[in-house]
């Protein structure tokens, strides 16, 4: 059994034969009754939300604070390599998910923490950190970074030099 937790809530896990448990506050992810775990490969989390993915088929769940990412039907998780969440603290939050071989990603949450990435150009994408409020995406190979979410807490990097 594995173990998730966000800012507000718990999940046990096993990926053996897809059964968990949430607990802690309902509305941030301590509710997952009504949801299926078969298959699932990995969990993630933010402030107020989870995502369970199956990264074979690309189906994924989310589920908690519906601001902060807890809702994702309308989103392909297809040929998905990675996802990530904003670091868990009381504030919304925000996920990316991203195909490091095409360069595709998709964000969703809150869109002030980094849940809008439309203006983000992700191709060549080596590494993606966060922070509570924004996401860097980095290019290693070229020594190029991104950054996207809170400007005033990391989401603008415009002056710094990724290439040191």
């Amino acid at each position: 059994t594995d173990v998730y937790s966000n800012g507000y809530a718990f999940m046990a896990l096993n990926k053996n034969n897809g059964k968990a448990q949430c607990w802690g506050h309902s509305s941030y992810g301590g509710s997952c009754n009504d949801l299926d775990f078969a298959g699932v490969t990995d969990v993630y989390s933010n402030a107020r939300a989870f995502v369970a993915l199956n990264k074979n088929t690309g189906r994924a769940q989310c589920w908690g604070d519906s601001s902060s990412g807890g809702s994702c039907s309308d989103l392909d998780f297809a040929g998905i390599t990675d996802v990530y969440g904003t670091k868990p603290y009381w504030d919304p939050g925000a996920f990316i998910a991203l195909n490091k071989n095409t360069g595709k990603a998709q964000c969703w949450g809150s869109p002030r923490y980094g849940g809008a990435c439309s203006d983000v150009d992700f191709a060549g994408v080596t590494d993606v950190y966060s922070s509570t409020f924004a996401f860097v995406a980095l290019n290693r190979n070229t020594g190029t970074g991104q950054c996207w979410g809170d400007s005033g807490r990391g989401g603008d990097c415009s002056g710094v030099d990724f290439a040191l």
